[in-house]
């Protein structure tokens, strides 16, 4: 029997079933692009709205410029120095000179003349004393307990002796010129003739040196404590000056070391004062005529002071 062959004007389902699958499809991809169908795809993000709950977008155009700047933190504010700035007239025979450097900041304040220079006597101990540690303990070495009694000495009680035997082992005026190196000093200078009481400091300087030794560049990590302890401890003869004008209660907490000498080549008394507190240094120096005998310019340093503290009638 022969098969029958479709004709010309018939269509073969097959082709039927593929035609209408086609036109569904397209129908449902148009319903999906249409507004408002119920077959709407949610998938892409309409202009404006946010894609995902991470994206920035709000809505609105992004703006850096517009937007309000961070509020700064508030500057700590330092509590002030128990000094203020003031041009002193003091019924002061002689010369006299001053500086304070805030600890904190660095700032110096001081007089007009606080650059001038004068022989240091027995301030500059605390310096011999400093250079001493530091370099003994640069060299791996531990002072025995007869150098440090030595070192007492020469702090609290202003042995001349020791501090010669301490200033011949540190070498004298190269000495000096590692504390002007290391202290970064302006106005000073070592003795011509070599000797450490004629050592030349500024007041500014002297409140340098304070940091210096405060700060620990002195004396180095090891030794630093302990020396600002001794200079505590200062007593007898050298207990004057910048720590008396404070409150009984607040001197133990000053670290000093004075010096005063007779300048029978000058015919001149020289008295110096240097302390440390806990957020600043101080150096005061006068000079005056040498029949006038210590306790005035002992008494001067003290007065100074006085007239400079913040509570000062």
């Amino acid at each position: 029997m022969a098969k029958r062959r479709a004709g010309r004007g018939e269509t073969s389902p097959l082709k039927l079933i593929a035609v209408a699958v086609i036109l569904i499809g397209l129908v449902l991809v148009s319903l999906r692009l249409l507004p408002g169908s119920p077959f709407e795809s949610t998938a892409a993000a309409k202009w404006g709205d946010a894609g995902s709950s991470g994206d920035r977008s709000t809505g609105t155009p992004t703006d850096r410029s517009s937007r309000p700047s961070p509020t700064p933190s508030p500057s700590k504010t330092l509590e002030p120095l128990p000094f203020e700035a003031t041009d002193l007239d003091l019924d002061i025979e002689g010369w006299y000179a001053w500086s304070v450097l805030d600890r904190r900041t660095g700032e110096i304040i001081g007089s007009d003349n606080m650059d001038e220079t004068s022989t240091t006597a027995s301030l500059i101990k605390s310096w011999i004393v400093a250079d001493y540690l530091r370099r003994a303990a640069d060299a791996g070495q531990t002072p025995s307990d007869a150098k440090l009694a030595d070192a007492t000495k020469i702090i609290r009680d202003s042995d001349n002796t020791r501090a010669e035997q301490f200033y011949n082992t540190v070498g004298r005026s190269a000495s000096i010129k590692r504390l002007i190196s290391m202290c970064e000093l302006t106005d000073s200078s070592a003795a011509s003739d070599g000797g450490w009481s004629r050592t030349k400091l500024s007041p500014r300087d002297t409140a340098r040196l304070g940091e210096c030794i405060a700060d620990g560049r002195a004396a180095g990590p090891k030794w630093t404590r302990w020396l600002l302890n001794e200079m505590r401890l200062v007593r007898g003869t050298g207990d004057f000056g910048i720590r008396k004008a404070f409150p009984a209660a607040e001197r133990k907490n000053i670290a000093i070391k004075n010096g005063w000498v007779d300048r029978t080549r000058e015919q001149e008394m020289h008295i110096n004062c240097l302390a440390i507190g806990d957020t600043w240094t101080m150096g005061v120096m006068v000079r005056y005529p040498i029949d006038m005998g210590y306790e005035y310019g002992m008494k001067n340093c003290q007065k100074i002071t006085e007239a400079l503290l913040r509570d000062a009638s």
